[in-house]
């Protein structure tokens, strides 16, 4: 009975830190070492896995979020913004020292330079939480090798749960067997077009879709301002800008992006119309300083329908339902 009340509180499992943002976003002209520039904004916003577990709820997702929280003045600030927007508790641990995640975000218009600071933690195991959620997602901010994310895959893979995981910059190579390892093991790979030139080592971005094709079902590569390029079974989708967003900050653009992709898969949407959604998160997300503009669920549905910029879009027909969940895993 108690597996079966949590299974009912819980659709997606998002894994990660929280981040506190210190977002200056408006700048004039990039920050170099010797000068100071000013901005026309700030913001103290939660971020980190936190953007996640907040935009999956917004678009009304049953969304249980593992995360460290310390005594400190950011983990107290993050926490409070969770409980206001009334994201489960149930897998957050509590220390009795500080779990400081912070980053400064510097913002213009199209992009962001960002220092981060974390205090290590060991991370909690999935295993147990999955067993006992049997959660329809999995979604993992960071791209990790190690054995006990290995571990928690394959225990993601008993259950048949879909895995969707991001980059998040993570200095990586696929010449490394424990790296294309962990991502066989991985159902849908999200990173931007240069974290996927720089972990697959491609002269260009084709060449990086087809390495990565090669290892996850759904390899999906976000291109910022230019948009999106997917493949799944072979077939590539190409996804256009959202035109027309005055966009002040991208800092959580692409975890409200992933967000509106797994809303989309798990709504069993094809990928053409997934896309359609992610796209649609991650260019709202920009027109407030961090997360703090990320989409509910009737707003995505609204934009979907009118979307001025792409024409008109219908919501996902009946006849593509079977084709985006679940998915197909390799052997």
């Amino acid at each position: 009975m108690e597996t079966d009340a949590a299974a009912q509180r819980c659709e997606v499992l998002v894994a990660g830190p929280y981040f506190a943002d210190l977002v200056f976003h408006g700048l004039a002209r990039p920050v170099r070492p010797g000068t100071e520039v000013f901005a026309d904004g700030f913001a103290l916003v939660p971020g980190g896995a936190y953007t996640l577990a907040m935009a999956l709820h917004r678009l009304g997702r049953r969304v249980t979020w593992s995360a460290d929280f310390g005594t400190d003045l950011f983990s107290s600030h993050v926490l409070s913004c969770a409980r206001q927007e009334g994201l489960d508790e149930a897998a957050f641990r509590h220390h009795p020292v500080p779990v400081r995640s912070l980053t400064v975000a510097l913002a213009s218009a199209d992009d962001r330079a960002m220092v981060s600071f974390q205090d290590p933690v060991d991370a909690q195991p999935l295993a147990p939480l999955l067993g006992r959620l049997r959660p329809r997602g999995l979604v993992l901010p960071q791209l990790r090798w190690d054995d006990g994310t290995v571990a928690d895959l394959r225990a993601a893979r008993k259950l048949g749960t879909l895995v969707v995981m991001d980059c998040h910059d993570t200095p990586a190579s696929l010449d490394d067997p424990a790296v294309r390892a962990a991502l066989a093991l991985v159902d849908v790979f999200t990173p931007n077009d240069a974290e996927a030139l720089r972990l697959t080592g491609a002269g260009d971005l084709d060449g990086a879709l087809g390495a990565l094709a090669e290892l996850v079902p759904t390899a999906v590569i976000t291109r910022g301002a230019q948009g999106a390029v997917a493949v799944r079974d072979g077939r590539r989708h190409d996804a256009p800008p959202v035109s027309r967003v005055a966009g002040i900050d991208p800092t959580a653009a692409g975890d409200c992006f992933n967000a509106g992709l797994v809303h989309g898969l798990l709504n069993g949407w094809s990928l053409p119309d997934c896309l359609a959604a992610a796209s649609l998160c991650g260019a709202a997300a920009t027109t407030g300083p961090g997360s703090s503009a990320a989409l509910h669920a009737a707003d995505l549905d609204r934009h979907l329908l009118h979307r001025p910029d792409q024409g008109h879009l219908d919501p996902p027909s009946p006849a593509s339902a079977n084709v985006g969940w679940p998915l197909h895993r390799r052997t």
